[in-house]
Formats: structure tokens, sequence, C-alpha cells
């Protein structure tokens, strides 16, 4: 499986229904309204790079009120109790 997030930049007053049609299109897990230089970012799963390439380029960029997009492939994932034990330095519990 393959996770990207497509950092999406929109045109004024489009975000909520550019967020409801994201949601929609096959491929895309979720779509998030965030605050910063980007308006939504969308969580893409997908099996195949090229499956990535048809819905990135395909499929989403090319939705009216989209302005620009930014895709980042996901190499690893980490979870809550992975990153617990990263930052675990061996404390005991008063912490000095």
């Amino acid at each position: 499986m393959i996770t990207a997030f497509v950092l999406i930049r929109a045109e004024r007053g489009q975000v909520n229904s550019l967020a409801q049609t994201l949601a929609e299109l096959p491929g895309v897990a979720e779509v998030y309204s965030v605050s910063g230089p980007h308006d939504l970012v969308a969580i893409a799963r997908v099996a195949r790079p090229e499956d990535l390439s048809a819905l990135v380029t395909e499929r989403l960029a090319v939705l009216k009120g989209i302005v620009g997009t930014e895709t980042l492939l996901a190499f690893r994932a980490y979870s809550r109790h992975d990153l617990d034990s990263l930052f675990d330095v061996g404390l005991g519990a008063s912490g000095a």
C-alpha cells in the first residue's frame, strides 16, 4: 500500500465544496482542512505508483477550485507506540 499526502491550495470560497469532492474520489482516504500555506490535505492510499500518478494528475489536480498541489510520499508510518519508544530515554517515574 502506498500512502501519500497531497497538500492543496484552493481558490477562495471553494475549500468546503472541494473537500467534499476530494473525499469521494477513489483512493482518497481522508481530507483535512488545515492552516498555513495550504488549505487542504488529502491522504491518498493506493496499491501502485501508477495509481497515485493517475489519482493526483488525472482526477485530483484537474478539479475546479484547485490552484496547486504538492505531493509528499510516505516512506514509513510510526504509531504512537513507536513514537513513545523513540523518545524514551530510560528515565524513572521521578523524571530525573
